[in-house]
């Protein structure tokens, strides 16, 4: 029996060792996943020292080709299924200080280095980061409940169990009211529709109603323009230290009326980046192209700017990637990228895109989009309508685009071998004294009879002459400089010339005795062919309308446009970024790595940009606005990071959903960003209750599986539309140029041109916030303090703060006491003759349900301590209602309470 009870012990215990065997055998065998397993060890503890930075031993883990390339000792350091022979397992290993890495760090651990062993053994196959993958439709999963309204909420309920969490049931129908209009038109809803929604009786119904009327609303485009005009470094002023105005706030009006328009976001992209490229573009696609027209300029003297238009095309390159693409990519200027598939060279090629504007840093930040009024358009429209009749399509082309945009033209700021005479300010205009000469280079005079200058002279007498190659060569032409006040426009005729020369500008002028006297002021010149179209019926009368739309100074806005083929530039990389080190030149192109998305037959422009930008192959556009989008409804994006959804990013939380949501966007909603929004608003997972359990807190402490809706405070434009609706006073006045609401003395310090903060009047003061006016170097104060970004760059994500300072902005700020003044007197007139019954329409009127008694009965108390004391010192009155001559203490307490309730966490928060 003993025997029999040993061989059972002995046979139990061969099975065990069997198991266990057959265990580790398995988890050798099991097919080793590069990007979840090896990358981050090669992130965290290689590729500082082995990668797009540094290449120690010439050695670098970024690429798969450069992984197994020969080192500097004369071997590849990796031998594809072959570990023990690899000099990488041998370095892990090595006892040696000197000999093992990483070195001088702490040696990986057995289980990293089995994870190397088990990936060379099974062939070192590299892989691709999932955001670096083309979009492909997700399965469903099938997971069922009640709770569950939509695809999103089957994704979500997925991860929920297997976190062993429930998702929360749904919010009230008020705490839902307020988060779906603060989310969707960053506002109160309008009074008619909250109600209609409050009393409703079928509840589903009720609330898809109240979305879609707040997606039709006008105030939806003001709301989500804010988010974009982060991304597009948007602002009222140019940057840098002089920061003088740029009048672009028709950009910002372009971005309100697509979100409104519910333009696909292909095209929103599009127009952006190309519109000038688009086949009769219209002024819109002209000011949409306006997104990469926000990158600062330099006015500063003395600047070079050169220098400063480079910069402004590396921040276009930058802003593309980290805005619509969540890509850091701003380091691949100087060395290939630590992390991602982008080496150094592709980041000019990228930058090829770009550097072909017509754009030069100058202080008149031509080209300009000149926006002629209604009968100067009309003007314009019977003009180009002669020009196709009589003429051609091409030369009617041609003069319209002149006349809108004045391109092509040559800046004067770009003339060189100066003689008596200067770039005034180094970047405002080219400055002629008395037997000046200044040359403008390569000029392409083929088929030119005609030169258009731009210029100023007050005095009379001066002679100009045009010469060819050299200051004395062939003289093209001679004139007599009229004069006059202010800038005018010159036609010189020549005679047709072919070739690309110098062309050499010549003046004198025997009354200008004062050798250092500027006398004459140039803007730009135009070498062309004259107004054509000679002979034929009509046309003196077009020609003059010709000119007369010339001369005219209507209002313009910077926009894009591309340099003409004789004018255009070449591109070259920086050798370690630097702009004044250019290395090999290259042609315009994608990171290999993505080239796949590249349409062909895409042309090496702008254009080709959007269309690959727009492809649905491309694997970051679509992800990168999905996940912004889940951000501004959430708190959070699946990828946290806005700004980086490449390996160093942080991990999705949910993957599939984001893919799921993306691919929907292109496919089945054809790329409506409102259907993307109102899928997003419509799940289960949105109208959860935002109360957190203990439970709740343990398991899932930052929410990042959404068992409960997020409960965030408000951005600062939220909440400044917030109360000033509540308040009444919100203007619903939209478009036009930046407002300046009240803000203290001394913010801004203009010394180069004196600008001054002039507090709008009447309802400008109680605009929405987008329209506020923006300087970089002095952004409004109290937006700032609740992390309203400065725009000098693209800001693709803000980092949400908590600090004294935002309480002190709504407790003191004079601009958030005067909404509560209107906030108090709209209480007393709203809610009857009882302080109780006025505070309780006060807290209804922002929280859309009646106030709870213990908060009733404080907010009493607190009027009544101000009564008291405002009773017993009438003086006192005035300091919060000045101007106030009958000294009314009931009024002035209420605004005590008034200022308190806006003040409330449950105000200044989304629940």
């Amino acid at each position: 029996m003993k025997f029999f009870r040993n061989k059972k012990l002995v046979v139990l215990l061969v099975l065990f060792l069997v198991v266990i065997l057959c265990s580790l055998l398995m988890s050798y065998d099991k097919a080793v996943d590069f990007n979840t397993e090896v990358k981050p060890i090669i992130n965290k503890k290689c590729i500082s020292c082995h990668g797009g930075v540094k290449k120690q031993a010439g050695f670098s883990l970024l690429f798969h080709d450069e992984a197994l390339a020969v080192n500097k000792s004369g071997k590849p350091a990796i031998i594809p299924g072959d570990p023990e022979r690899s000099e990488l397992i041998k370095r892990l290993e090595s006892k040696d200080p000197e000999e093992r890495m990483p070195y001088k760090h702490d040696a990986l651990g057995s289980e990293e280095i089995d994870i190397f062993k088990r990936w060379i053994k099974q062939g070192a196959k590299w892989g691709d980061h999932w955001a670096y993958l083309p979009v492909k439709e997700v399965e469903v999963p099938d997971e069922g409940d009640e709770w569950i309204k939509n695809d999103i909420d089957h994704f979500i309920y997925e991860k929920l169990e297997e976190n062993e969490l429930k998702p929360s049931g749904m919010a009230d129908r008020a705490t839902l009211l307020r988060r779906a209009s603060l989310d969707l038109i960053g506002m109160s809803a309008p009074e008619k529709l909250s109600r209609q929604y409050l009393t409703a009786k079928d509840n589903d119904k009720a609330y898809e109603v109240l979305v879609d009327a707040l997606l039709a609303s006008p105030r939806f485009g003001e709301k989500w323009a804010s988010m974009w005009l982060d991304i597009a470094r948007y602002a009222d002023t140019k940057g840098y230290e002089s920061d003088g105005g740029r009048n672009i706030w028709q950009y910002r009006d372009w971005v309100i009326r697509a979100f409104n328009a519910d333009m696909p976001y292909n095209r929103f992209i599009t127009e952006q980046i190309a519109g000038d490229f688009l086949p009769d573009a219209t002024d819109q696609q002209y000011i949409a192209t306006a997104f990469h027209r926000n990158a600062m300029s330099n006015d500063e003297g003395g600047t070079n700017n050169e220098e400063f238009r480079v910069a402004a095309v590396l921040d276009r390159v930058n802003t593309t990637w980290e805005g619509l693409l969540s890509t850091t990519f701003a380091c691949v200027q100087c060395h290939s990228h630590p992390y991602d598939p982008f080496k150094h060279d592709e980041f000019y090629k990228f930058m090829a895109y770009f550097n072909n504007t017509r754009d030069e840093d100058i202080q008149s930040e031509y080209p300009l989009l000149r926006q002629y009024d209604e009968a100067s358009a009309k003007k314009l429209d019977s003009l180009t309508t002669w020009l196709k009749e009589n003429v051609s399509l091409k030369q009617s082309k041609e003069i319209y685009k002149f006349l809108k945009t004045g391109q092509p033209v040559i800046n004067s700021t770009t003339t060189d071998s100066l003689s008596n005479a200067v770039i005034g300010n180094n970047n405002i205009a080219l400055f002629f004294k008395n037997n000046a000469v200044a040359r403008i280079s390569r000029v392409d005079l083929n088929h030119v009879d005609q030169l258009i200058y731009r210029y100023s002279t007050g005095k009379a007498g001066g002679m100009m002459q045009l010469h060819m190659d050299k200051p004395d060569g062939p003289l093209l032409a001679s004139w007599k400089v009229p004069e006059g006040p202010g800038y005018r426009n010159l036609p010189i005729e020549l005679k047709m010339q072919q070739g690309i020369h110098d062309v050499y500008l010549r003046y004198q002028n025997p009354a200008a005795t004062n050798k250092d006297e500027v006398v004459v002021y140039f803007d730009w010149f135009r070498f062309g062919t004259q107004f054509p179209g000679a002979g034929k019926p009509g046309y003196e009368e077009n020609k003059e309308r010709f000119w007369t739309l010339l001369n005219s100074n209507p209002q313009a806005v910077p926009v894009m446009v591309e340099n003409p083929a004789n004018r255009s530039r070449k591109t070259f990389v920086f050798k370690r970024g630097a702009w004044i080190t250019p290395g090999a030149e290259v042609g315009a192109g994608v990171p290999k790595s993505l080239a796949y998305a590249m349409p062909a037959g895409a042309p090496k422009n702008r254009l080709g940009l959007a269309m690959w930008l727009t492809d649905k192959r491309n694997p970051l556009l679509s992800r990168t606005i999905v996940n912004r989008l889940w951000e501004q409804l959430f708190g959070t994006g699946i990828v946290e990071t806005l700004e980086d959804m490449g390996t160093q990013g942080m991990n999705p939380t949910h993957q599939q959903l984001l893919d799921h949501l993306s691919w929907q966007l292109m496919n089945d909603y054809k790329w409506s960003l409102k259907r993307l929004v109102k899928e997003m608003v419509m799940s289960a997972t949105y109208r959860q209750d935002s109360k957190v359990s203990e439970e709740m807190k343990k398991k899932d402490l930052f929410n990042k599986f959404y068992a409960r809706a997020p409960r965030i405070r408000l951005s600062a434009e939220q909440l400044r539309d917030q109360h000033l609706s509540a308040c009444g006073m919100l203007s619903p006045k939209m478009y036009g140029a930046g407002v300046m609401p009240w803000q203290p003395e001394g913010i801004w310090n203009s010394p180069y041109n004196g600008a001054r903060w002039n507090t709008s009047a009447g309802e400008d003061q109680y605009r929405r916030a987008v329209y506020t006016y923006w300087k970089r170097t002095a952004p409004y104060p109290s937006m700032v303090a609740f992390d309203g970004a400065q725009r000098v760059v693209c800001s693709a994500r803000r980092i949400r703060t908590n600090t004294p300072l935002q309480a002190l902005v709504t407790l003191n700020d004079e601009a958030y006491i005067d909404m509560a003044r209107h906030f108090a007197r709209r209480m007393q007139k709203e809610g009857g003759k009882q302080v109780n019954a006025q505070i309780a329409k006060g807290y209804e009127l922002m929280m859309y349900k009646p106030i709870a008694g213990p908060k009733l009965k404080i907010l009493n108390k607190l009027y009544l301590t101000a009564l008291k004391d405002y009773k017993t010192n009438p003086a006192k009155i005035t300091e919060i209602l000045p101007g106030d001559s009958t000294r009314n203490a009931e009024a002035a307490a209420m605004v005590i309470v008034a200022n308190a309730m806006m003040n409330l966490d449950e105000v200044i928060t989304k629940n």
